[in-house]
């Protein structure tokens, strides 16, 4: 509701038009397009734009939540792949007065496949019960590590390539209740296929065995909260704490944990946001 109310306050001067508010203003003065927030890229569910803060900005926010731009302005933006229409970027000036920013973020079709007959969960593995709580630990532990990367910065590129067989965003309905959808993209290659860092980074899991579900997992930092992780791996070429280069072959391709064949499942996140890769590193 802050967020509608905000939006209804502000009266642009042209699309994409900043607006810079004084602090004890009754009503926001209009700014010239491109005085404020500036950005690379497409705001669209699923997606990473590149933003430039406003120069002499002191604090940045999202949604009302803190971001952290590195020292020249600049910092990634992710939306989710369920993100709403609207967000909203600020910045303060040392001065106290704010630019606000909206940014309306398209929507896209998600491939949904409706099973009438089949449940949406099997039946109870309590191998799996006993052992998930502490790898979704580990997950969570590397995801909230902080490093120096800056792979952020960079056009990534695919970690391997051939037959796309999973898409990001895809979603099954079993008799009528919504399953989890596919948080990645899984590329069909057969076991021992090298996989390349997709950007620079720094390494914050490397599984010295098996998870239940990923199977042998890595997951890099690039820096800024962008995050990607690699599934059901056949093997790890790096460890925890190495810093990667684009391009650097860092394991290989296989079938571990819970695959049906062997493949690449590449998920991208920012802070909670899970992105499409497709997205990311564009035509393959």
């Amino acid at each position: 509701m802050r967020l509608v109310a905000a939006l209804a306050a502000l009266t642009l001067a042209a699309p994409g038009a900043a607006l810079q508010v004084d602090a004890g203003a009754r009503s926001p003065a209009p700014v010239a397009a491109g005085a404020g927030f500036r950005w690379t890229g497409t705001a669209v569910q699923g997606g990473l734009i590149q933003v430039v803060a406003p120069a002499g900005s002191v604090a940045v926010t999202l949604d009302g939540v803190a971001l952290s731009p590195a020292p020249d302005g600049r910092f990634p933006i992710g939306f989710d792949r369920d993100a709403g229409p609207l967000a909203l970027l600020a910045a303060t000036a040392a001065d106290g007065r704010r630019i606000v920013q909206p940014i309306a973020v398209a929507p896209r079709a998600w491939r949904i496949e409706r099973l009438a007959t089949l449940p949406r969960f099997p039946a109870p593995d309590p191998v799996m019960a006993q052992l998930r709580p502490a790898e979704l630990a580990r997950i969570a532990a590397a995801r909230a590590l902080v490093t120096d990367a800056d792979g952020w910065r960079q056009p990534f590129r695919w970690p391997a390539t051939g037959r796309i067989s999973g898409l990001f965003g895809a979603q099954r309905i079993y008799r009528g209740e919504p399953g989890a959808y596919h948080s990645g993209t899984d590329i069909a290659r057969p076991t021992g296929t090298p996989v390349a860092a997709p950007a620079d980074g720094v390494v914050i899991l490397a599984a010295d065995r098996p998870f239940t579900l990923e199977g042998t997992l890595l997951m890099i930092d690039h820096g800024q909260g962008l995050n990607s992780a690699f599934l059901h791996l056949s093997r790890i070429d790096v460890r925890v704490g190495d810093h990667v280069r684009q391009g650097q072959i860092v394991g290989a391709v296989g079938m571990t944990g819970r695959a049906t064949g062997p493949h690449l499942h590449w998920s991208l996140r920012w802070r909670d946001a899970r992105l499409d890769p497709m997205l990311a590193a564009g035509a393959m």
